[in-house]
């Protein structure tokens, strides 16, 4: 058993149940969920994982609310197992804590897996050395380590995916295994062991292969074709399948006797030598003539003597070219990715590391894809020939018979081929072998999607780790260790793109007086970094330029104006408009451009740049755009968010006269929902505020701003989320200083609108005031419509917070008349719910449930989704507070689970606050923790100071009216903190509960307004 014979330390096994053990004795390893975390753990090697990704494994879609804590306290308890005899408060050494995530440090041989992948690799190498006999038995001494299903008792997503990898794993090393037992003879042996099998796994056609072969060279011809036949009923009646054509042609080979099917003959017991050997031939009988021996190529360049990391991806694909089984053909491996990001450098690594895979020699060719000079096929074919001995004048002239001879060649030898910048699929082809036992590496910057049966690597840049690592390499370990943090900055100045990083080092290693930070500003300026990145006859520019040169027009112009954006991305729309192009046409161009590895497509549809290349394009861009173009394609951009930002505007706030009155010139995103429009919102978030900025650092006149502060104003809806209060408070004050260098009143208008609803969120309400009354003066003076009422509301709800009732119901009873005047029946609705609050803040309740019950009437007869959901939450705080408590849960579930399927964390906050203070009403303490502290959650996540100080005074009454004295008085005092920051008036009411919270048993304090 996996933990038997252990004579010290820890084991572990996941071939069956998740086990483990101490010096030969069994842990209690806990309940299923522990056993699942341990499991992963382990499965990881070592690796890594964040909590995110464990609750994600471990509950998937359905996890807990209070996952996390569940997952700490699983992992504490796997810490005291793991190591019971570890002091308090000292580090684990076994299950560490690693930045936010953790990961599990086992010993070399500590996991049953490991010695299971460990015996079969020493199978796989005695196989390929001829030594048949010695392979069967190591890959059966590693089945052994199996005990039943795979990480059994295990729960979650992750424990599912990873016990079918585990059983099909096991699968394929079973179907190896009786590959190596026919070729040794012992079809006699096997055939009971195939029989169970294949009954187990009845659609495995290989299994079946593998049967009716050992029952034909048993002399059982009849059950070797009945086996056929089976297998071909099965597959039609339950996949709807003929068998595939291996099995087709085994059953077609058995009905014509083909001789060769026979069994072997008996391997000879002297050892092979020279070529026969590895080709594993028998020595020859004394008296034969040897067979001539033929050279072994070496013809790999020399690896670099430096070479820093990549360490799983070479451990990866040394896998892949080990893969040589008949059945799965010649492991062909095509490793693409940017100019610069190393390819030659690891497939030649690789190359060199697998020689003992390849025992007869290495073949390589430079193929020059992305020259004008890009090598010929046929020529690389008689170059590789005569490398293999073949003389010159017996070289077949035609390209196919070339190819023929060259596979026949390396049909029984052992050989790596690779193929180094390869243009395209056509240009490796030919130089491809065709028989198991040899492999081949392409390098490419094109992904070669139509390279048959090529297992696609796409290499990315390094990790920051790595190319610090390269960086001290060639710059020399101490300067970098002296300067570690500025060797960082320079390092992710150079994209971690190990062209660039080399180039820069070895700058700095040429020039002894240079410091590491003197590089730092040097890079910094981005008109100049590409002019850094060159030494010697290295230069990042020109290794882009190869690429870029084999672009079509199309192709150039668009890599060039996609730079032009300053979002961190694109979608495939918006490229549509910047490029004036169909969306078809555009996603064509863009994923041209991603198969030749001059942009990146991070998520389907999506794209973006490697900093560089961005870089690199900008410059392409000034070269051979005119500024009137560049211009143009901006605006269409600006254009094509505006129409699609309108269109989510419309939907969020069904009723709203804000979209009507924008100014939209071309067309953009429709959406079904507002929940799809709001997620829309968020996702382009970044880029939309990017966009923004872009137009007010170029406007030059008010009409070039306008569309901009149009497309503040329609993100609204954004805003409500919390996901980007920065950005809005930055893209609105630049906005602002723009139009008001240009004395663009419209855009004023419009950003100072955005700017009060910003410092509104923030809490800063005389700030917000003073905005949102400019507003109305500018608004009355150009007789601009597009905000006039939700201004007038604004006014109303700004002064309301400041506990100015009286005023507050002024200014809604101006709004009620314009939105009447101007036919918004939204506009009413919006202005009766929100005055509710403040008829209770004059002691007239009646009035205030009249107010809101009419405003969710309008709201619910125009079929608003958000203002019936704003509508039940004034309604819901009115109701609570006139003790209708039921009626207020009701009315507040109804509104949370809107905000919540919408994304509006901002609703989300108040909502839960709301709910807890109404289960303070009704003394269910327990509830109301419970919401609070979901608001507490959801304030903090989304960096909302007001909500986080109103979440930690309702958590604070929760706690007291639970007993809880200490904490209650906690979290009133971080309330009190942030609200006096923040200037807030509630800051007084807090005050008042600190002073009541010693006094056990009493839950009381003014409700607090939000």
């Amino acid at each position: 058993m996996a933990g038997q014979g252990v004579e010290g330390g820890l084991r572990f096994a996941v071939l069956g149940p998740v086990r483990a053990w101490r010096h030969g004795q069994e842990l209690d390893l806990g309940t299923p969920l522990q056993r699942s975390i341990l499991g992963m753990l382990l499965l990881k090697e070592g690796r890594a994982v964040t909590p995110t990704e464990m609750i994600d494994a471990i509950w998937g879609e359905e996890s807990p609310p209070r996952a996390l804590g569940a997952l700490r306290t699983y992992v504490s308890r796997l810490r005291t197992v793991l190591e019971p005899d570890r002091p308090a408060r000292s580090r684990p050494e076994l299950l560490t804590s690693v930045g936010k995530g953790y990961a599990l440090r086992l010993a070399a041989d500590a996991l049953d897996l490991t010695r299971f992948e460990r015996g079969i690799a020493a199978a796989e190498s005695a196989r390929k050395s001829g030594r048949p006999r010695e392979a069967a038995e190591k890959m059966r001494a590693a089945l052994a380590l199996f005990e039943g299903e795979p990480l059994a008792g295990a729960v979650g997503p992750y424990a599912e995916h990873q016990r079918d990898r585990l059983v099909e794993r096991r699968l394929g090393v079973v179907e190896a295994l009786m590959d190596v037992d026919l070729e040794l003879g012992d079809h006699a042996a096997v055939v009971a062991e195939l029989i169970a099998l294949t009954a187990d796994h009845p659609l495995r056609e290989r299994l079946r292969a593998q049967l009716m072969l050992a029952y034909y060279r048993c002399g059982r011809q009849g059950d070797a074709l009945n086996v056929f036949t089976e297998t071909r009923e099965a597959l039609i009646d339950e996949l709807g399948v003929e068998p595939g054509p291996e099995l087709t042609a085994l059953h077609q080979r058995i009905l014509a006797a083909d001789p060769t099917l026979a069994a072997p003959a008996a391997p000879a017991h002297a050892p092979a030598h020279g070529a026969a050997a590895e080709a594993g031939q028998d020595a020859p009988e004394p008296g034969e003539e040897p067979a001539p021996e033929l050279p072994r190529p070496a013809q790999l360049p020399a690896a670099v003597n430096d070479f820093t990391g990549r360490k799983e991806i070479a451990g990866r694909l040394r896998s892949l070219l080990s893969a040589q089984s008949s059945a799965e053909g010649v492991p062909v491996v095509a490793i693409c990715g940017i100019g610069g990001v190393g390819k030659t450098t690891l497939a030649v690594h690789v190359a060199h590391a697998t020689g003992d895979l390849f025992p007869g020699g290495q073949l390589y060719a430079d193929l020059r894809g992305y020259t004008d000079e890009a090598a010929d096929p046929t020529s690389v074919l008689g170059s590789f020939l005569r490398a293999l001995g073949i003389p010159a004048d017996v070289i077949p002239e035609s390209p196919a018979d070339r190819s023929a001879l060259y596979r026949s060649i390396l049909a029984d030898r052992r050989i790596l081929v690779l193929l180094d910048n390869a243009r395209d699929a056509s240009q490796v082809s030919p130089l491809l072998p065709g028989s198991p036992g040899c492999a081949a590496i392409v390098t490419s910057r094109s992904k070669l999607a139509d390279l048959p049966s090529a297992r696609l690597v796409d290499l990315d840049v390094m990790e920051p780790d790595e190319a610090l690592s390269l960086f001290a390499a060639v710059a020399g370990p101490e300067r970098v260790a002296a300067e570690h943090g500025a060797a960082m900055d320079v390092v992710a100045a150079c994209g971690f793109l190990p062209l660039a990083v080399r180039i820069v080092a070895a700058r700095l290693a040429a020039r002894p007086s240079w410091t590491v930070a003197s590089l730092v500003p040097r890079l910094a300026d981005e008109q100049r970094r590409l002019d850094e990145m060159r030494v010697g006859n290295l230069a990042v520019e020109a290794t882009f330029a190869l690429g870029y040169g084999q672009l079509d027009q199309t192709q150039q112009r668009a890599f060039r104006l996609l730079s032009l954006p300053n979002g961190p991305d694109i979608s495939i729309g918006a490229a549509a408009a910047l490029l004036s192009m169909t969306a078809i046409e555009a996603e064509d161009v863009l994923e041209s451009l991603v198969d030749a590895s001059l942009v990146e497509a991070p998520a389907p549809g999506r794209y973006r740049f490697h900093d560089l290349l961005k870089l690199f394009a900008r410059r392409e861009l000034d070269r051979a755009e005119r500024q009137q173009a560049r211009t143009l394609a901006l605006r269409r951009l600006l254009g094509f968010y505006l129409a699609s930002t309108q269109s989510a505007h419309r939907l969020a706030y069904e009723g709203s006269m804000i979209s009507d009155n924008l100014v939209v010139v071309g067309s953009g995103r429709t959406f079904g929902t507002a929940d799809e429009a709001v997620a829309w919102l968020i996702v382009e978030g970044d880029a939309l505020f990017a966009t923004i900025n872009q137009a007010a650092a170029s406007a030059r006149a008010g009409e070039q701003l306008l569309p901009a502060g149009d497309l503040l104003v329609a993100m609204e809806p954004l805003l409500e989320s919390g996901t980007h209060t920065r950005e809005f408070d930055h893209g609105t004050r630049a906005v602002l200083a723009t139009a008001l260098r240009l004395g663009d009143r419209g855009s004023e208008l419009r950003a100072r609108y955005v700017l009060g609803r910003v410092l509104f969120a923030g809490n800063r309400l005389p700030e917000a005031e003073e905005q949102f009354t400019r507003v109305h003066e500018l608004s009355a003076t150009r007789g601009e419509k597009i905000v006039t009422g939700e201004v007038l509301n604004a006014l109303a709800v700004v002064v309301g917070r400041q506990r100015r009732h009286t005023e507050a119901l002024a200014w809604f009873e101006a709004a009620m008349r314009w939105y009447r005047e101007n036919g918004v029946p939204a506009g009413e609705a919006l202005v009766l719910s929100y005055s509710a609050r403040d008829h209770l803040g004059l002691g007239r309740p009646e009035d205030a449930i009249a107010a809101a019950e009419k405003g969710l009437a309008i709201f619910t007869e125009i079929g608003s989704g958000a203002g019936t959901a704003r509508a039940r939450y004034h309604l819901g705080i009115v109701l609570s507070r006139v003790g209708r408590l039921t009626e207020a849960v009701h009315h507040h579930a109804e509104c949370l689970a809107f905000f919540r399927a919408g994304k509006q964390r901002v609703w989300e906050q108040r909502v839960c606050s709301r709910l807890a203070e109404t289960f303070i009403a009704a003394e269910r303490y327990e509830d109301a923790v419970r919401h609070a502290e979901q608001a507490l959650v959801v304030s903090r996540e989304i960096g909302h100071p007001y909500g986080e100080a109103l979440s930690l005074t309702v958590l604070g009454r929760a706690l007291k009216g639970l007993g809880s004295a200490a904490r209650s008085a906690e979290c009133l005092r971080g309330a009190l903190a942030i609200f006096t920051r923040l200037g807030a008036p509630e800051a007084g009411d807090v005050r008042s509960l600190l002073d009541s919270v010693p006094v056990a048993g009493k839950a009381g304090g003014k409700v607090v307004e939000s």
